[in-house]
């Protein structure tokens, strides 16, 4: 059985540390807020000394994106870190490393825009992360952690579905998870890679084939195949990598769905309005993609399911995907907070029963 280390800590640093711990070989990003913490604690503890990882602050978050793609390529396992501004900066290399099919972890500790905006927490980077946020028909795999638990769980996850796909991950969390401190268990350490997949650029022998990774395809022929192929990809993400969370769903009449540091105020948002006698449930998506699309299907054909509420840190995002889902079977309200601010448990509550007149 794997012993974990018990520790009280900041969600970027437990996954900073969680990514020395799953054997990463490198780090490459530039501090911002509010996620500066993982660069800082990755230079702090010395991980380098410790397991040999390499970490470079670049020039910018374009040099990070093209820093990590080139390491990438070489079989490695590679991540890098922003916010908000920084990762729309990243947005042309991620679709480079998508169209050239290589995997590396992308965290995004989302802060409220658009443009600079402020540095508070916020959900409003939903449609950029699950939606691709660059150019062309690709996907991230985007892990939506609600805890400092799974801040750092999702590292060493993030890792071995980007290899398993060959796809980048994106671990999309917010400022709150960044910057709070809780109890994280953490996980043994793992050992760098040793042996790197065939594909990788990291020298060919004499008398092999040379390996070329590149997203450019000038023949259209083929790129419609390269394109097929990463579709094909994507419909079995759909198919093996769902994951998501559901409370007091059983007999619930109303289904609140919630992902990331809302969810979890939601939860209270439940109890309250459980002691009212108003059953409501708590649906939250840990996969954004691939979005639980059968599973909220499932809930809407249910007759005695009457309603659901989308509450996000945005204006209104990951709704459009629980409508889709939903396919007009129940009526889907929603209620969101922008600019960085965070409801209550009270405020949901009171939104809840205003939507729906209980």
């Amino acid at each position: 059985m794997e012993k974990r280390e018990l520790r009280l800590m900041k969600g970027n640093e437990a996954l900073a540390e969680a990514a020395i711990r799953a054997g990463a070989d490198a780090y490459f990003g530039y501090p911002i807020t509010p996620q500066t913490e993982v660069i800082e604690y990755l230079f702090e503890t010395d991980c380098t000394a410790r397991t040999g990882m390499a970490v470079l602050q670049a020039e910018s978050e374009v040099s990070a994106i093209n820093m990590v793609y080139g390491c990438a390529a070489t079989g490695h396992r590679v991540l890098t870190s922003t916010s908000s501004p920084g990762f729309s900066l990243m947005a042309e290399g991620i679709s480079y490393i998508a169209g050239a099919e290589l995997p590396c972890l992308l965290i995004n500790v989302s802060r409220g825009g658009p443009g600079l905006g402020t540095i508070q927490p916020s959900q409003a980077d939903y449609f950029q992360t699950v939606k691709g946020c660059g150019h062309g028909d690709y996907k991230l795999l985007t892990l939506a952690p609600s805890s400092v638990q799974e801040m750092a769980d999702f590292v060493a996850l993030g890792f071995d579905l980007a290899f398993k796909y060959r796809n980048p991950v994106c671990i999309l969390s917010d400022g709150s998870l960044g910057q709070m401190m809780e109890k994280v268990y953490l996980p043994e350490q793992r050992p760098r890679l040793t042996e790197y997949p065939d594909w990788a650029t990291n020298g060919t022998p004499k008398g092999k084939e040379r390996r070329f990774i590149t997203s450019l395809n000038l023949l259209p022929q083929q790129h419609e195949l390269v394109n097929i192929r990463l579709q094909e990809k994507y419909r079995r993400m759909e198919q093996e990598e769902v994951r998501y969370e559901t409370i007091m769903c059983d007999d619930a009449e109303y289904v609140i769905v919630a992902f990331g540091i809302i969810a979890r105020i939601a939860q209270k948002s439940v109890e309250l309005l459980r002691a009212k006698g108003i059953k409501v449930g708590l649906f939250r998506p840990i996969t954004l993609y691939p979005f639980p699309m059968n599973q909220i299907t499932e809930l809407a054909e249910n007759p005695r399911i009457k309603g659901f509420t989308s509450v996000e840190l945005n204006a209104g995002q990951m709704i459009e995907d629980i409508r889709l889902a939903v396919e007009g079977r129940k009526p889907v309200g929603f209620f969101g907070r922008l600019g960085g601010m965070v409801p209550t448990p009270e405020e949901i509550e009171n939104a809840i029963i205003k939507q729906f007149d209980l």
